[in-house]
């Protein structure tokens, strides 16, 4: 990891792909990735760590889906959805299944310990243009 300080823009525009997080740095044992978002991502949930969600530009939906009632879904195991303007955070509750999508494409960044997986613990089939990874090295 640089010692210098990372221009998001600039990050953003060294690649092209979407959702296929780049790691821009790390604190302790979590990575600060970036990604490019368009169109819809797919229903997973991570066990074990909570999701921190910036929108960097643009805008982002996050479905939800479970039966906790702190995270404002019914606890029938009922859907919502949030929606984050550019400048909004959001916190996915770890085992809250969840699928981000942005039909006009947005730009995000993202805290997950080290290693996590962008489609979860429990997925649904991973679609082809989802990149299933724990983040790919920033350049």
């Amino acid at each position: 990891m640089s010692n210098q300080p990372i221009d998001l823009k600039s990050a953003l525009a060294g690649f092209e792909q979407l959702w296929s997080p780049r790691i821009v740095t790390r604190v302790n044992d979590y990575d600060v990735r970036i990604a490019k978002v368009a169109g819809e991502h797919l229903w997973h949930a991570h066990a074990d760590t909570d999701e921190f969600f910036l929108v960097v530009e643009g805008e982002l939906s996050i479905a939800l889906r479970d039966g906790d009632p702190d995270s404002g879904a019914d606890s029938g195991g009922g859907e919502r959805v949030v929606v984050l303007p550019r400048g909004s955070v959001f916190v996915v509750t770890r085992g809250v299944e969840h699928k981000p999508s942005s039909p006009a494409g947005a730009s995000i960044l993202m805290f997950e310990p080290t290693g996590t997986s962008t489609v979860g613990d429990r997925h649904d089939p991973i679609p082809a243009h989802v990149d299933a990874t724990t983040g790919h090295p920033l350049g």
